[in-house]
């Protein structure tokens, strides 16, 4: 019995040396750490000819990770480049045809200018002018004849082209490259395996920094804003552990608490989200429960 008294003693007083410690106080704001996640989806079809990368790896911006089979894409090209070549080929035949009526058009109107002059000088007759004058409209609607000619072989050439075009940006969009700093969450494929436009590959996220989002009552609001510098604080081994971090977003409007707020009285309450920026030193993990503090403690 004397052992229980005093085993009853020493826990109240350990009790009240815990209270007095932290004042009886209870903190700002509880949450949980999230970061900002972004899913690599694959943006062509094929198989995954080389894809190196695992789970916990921490890629650079523009790394290069992989690329999807670009053997169908490399021979659908060069088909194009034989088709442009063939038709270039009908186009330079129906150039040179015009480049022969240019040049009789070009003498025609020259022949023009001497009849004119000769007919300043009565040495020669309206007759020949008009002659003149006729041949040259016949040639300017033969050329007009041949451009009309080789307006779809132009307009076809122009379609190849394009076409090249889409071909060489889906070779480039076959490589896989990272788009920025950041750890590898979730991988979604392998090497080997025949992937499609839109598929996920894998997940990344930066969890240099990571984000605490709390929820404060509206009474709070007062004593919070944006660039605020407030002491965050995790569960350690012994006791809580400190980070300093940074105001960076303040919800607009009220909402309802999440479930995993504890106690029915704080689930029903109108709450505003805040998000709090915090230097990781690898501790803080996505999901982590974590208590805002407004006062340095």
């Amino acid at each position: 019995m004397k052992n229980f008294t005093y085993i009853v003693i020493i826990s109240i007083m350990a009790y009240s040396l815990i209270s007095c410690g932290n004042n009886g106080e209870k903190a700002n704001g509880y949450g949980n750490f999230e970061a900002t996640e972004i899913t690599i989806s694959a943006e062509n079809n094929g198989k995954l000819m080389q894809f190196s990368l695992d789970e916990g790896q921490v890629l650079k911006t523009n790394q290069f990770i992989g690329y999807i089979d670009t053997i169908p894409l490399f021979l659908k090209r060069e088909q194009l480049k034989v088709s442009k070549a063939v038709i270039s080929s009908k186009s330079k035949g129906v150039l040179s045809q015009i480049a022969v009526l240019n040049s009789k058009l070009k003498m025609a109107k020259t022949n023009k200018e001497r009849v004119v002059n000769l007919i300043k000088d009565n040495a020669a007759t309206q007759k020949q002018l008009d002659d003149i004058t006729g041949e040259i409209d016949v040639i300017k609607n033969q050329i007009r004849s041949v451009e009309i000619q080789n307006a779809p072989v132009v307009n076809e050439l122009k379609s190849i082209d394009v076409q090249l075009k889409q071909i060489d940006d889906q070779i480039q969009k076959s490589k896989i490259i990272n788009p920025e700093n950041g750890t590898v969450l979730t991988k979604y494929a392998e090497p080997n395996e025949i992937t499609a436009f839109g598929k996920p590959l894998y997940k990344i996220a930066n969890l240099n920094t990571m984000q605490l989002r709390v929820y404060i009552s509206e009474t709070q609001l007062a004593n919070i804003k944006i660039g605020q510098e407030v002491t965050v604080k995790i569960d350690d081994a012994e006791t809580m552990k400190s980070y300093q971090g940074t105001v960076s977003w303040i919800a607009s409007e009220a909402e309802f608490t999440p479930k995993i707020i504890q106690t029915k009285e704080e689930r029903v309450a109108l709450v505003y989200a805040v998000k709090i920026d915090v230097k990781n030193d690898g501790s803080l993990k996505i999901g982590m429960p974590a208590e805002m503090w407004l006062t340095r403690k």
